[in-house]
């Protein structure tokens, strides 16, 4: 059975789900200029609308892991199964968020089996949960396996196990950027470039090939190295990088889930207090 603080995260995470939606311009991600259009291949208000379909299943993760109480082979067995039945409804909403099921549901089970952990605790904790093979997954590989596997990239199970260093990262930049006093919507998007700039994103090996993602990771670092998206030649940088990635098509999914996740473990300690309040 749930409760109130199983509900309470799943909410936070998916808010932080829409926050990262919400941001623009990203990328080859949909954002707000999509709106009703299929531009970037998903269209932005059904992505929105389908994120809530994300709770049920998040609030059962998180059930899930306070009941087990530690991070055994039996509770990844359980997140497992879970998820996949959340991926399907969010399906059935409208909705393609199965990066982002896999990077929130980890992050929830993980606040929830440990309830003050924070940061890089929180991953850590992550970690060991993912660190069990999940004993009922489907045997026929997933198109992210099969392209990690052919080109050797960590994909979304090695960002997992390694411990979620992207959303480490991010939730670093976000720090750094907003003690510089960065508008916090330009330390989000320093977050997702960062995390572009570095990531082995298996959806872009998919479509763009090795030659592709490092035409990507380049762009962002050159985003990054013009100073952030809160400066002229970075802003320049990041439409320059926005222009090239949608007229190929190319969509960075999995920086998107990372930065999501990021904003989850960022938005903690007020999702705490609220289950306080």
């Amino acid at each position: 059975m749930s409760s109130r603080e199983d509900e309470t995260l799943a909410r936070a995470a998916v808010a932080a789900l829409t926050r990262q939606l919400e941001l623009t311009p990203q990328p080859g991600l949909p954002d707000p200029r999509d709106l009703g259009a299929r531009v970037t291949g998903r269209d932005h208000r059904a992505l929105r609308w389908s994120a809530k379909a994300l709770v049920p299943g998040l609030t059962a993760m998180a059930a899930c892991a306070r009941r087990n109480g530690a991070p055994t082979p039996g509770l990844r067995a359980e997140l497992g199964a879970i998820g996949r039945c959340t991926e399907h409804s969010v399906r059935l909403a409208g909705g393609g968020h199965r990066g982002a099921t896999w990077v929130l549901g980890l992050l929830v089970a993980a606040a929830a089996m440990e309830p003050g952990a924070r940061g890089r605790e929180l991953t850590a904790m992550a970690k060991q949960i993912v660190a069990h093979p999940d004993r009922r997954a489907p045997r026929r590989p997933s198109r992210g396996s099969s392209v990690s596997a052919q080109y050797g990239a960590a994909g979304a199970r090695g960002e997992a196990r390694a411990g979620f260093p992207h959303v480490r990262r991010a939730l670093d930049v976000l720090a750094g950027a907003r003690g510089m006093g960065t508008p916090e919507g330009d330390a989000r998007l320093d977050a997702l470039v960062t995390v572009m700039s570095t990531l082995q994103d298996t959806e872009l090996l998919y479509t763009a090939g090795p030659h592709g993602l490092r035409r990507v990771q380049a762009g962002a670092r050159a985003v990054v190295e013009a100073g952030g998206t809160a400066t002229d030649a970075g802003r320049a940088a990041l439409t320059a990088l926005d222009t090239d990635l949608r007229g190929r098509g190319w969509s960075p999914r999995g920086s998107g889930a990372l930065l999501a996740g990021a904003l989850f473990v960022d938005a903690l300690p007020v999702a705490a207090a609220r289950v306080a309040a």
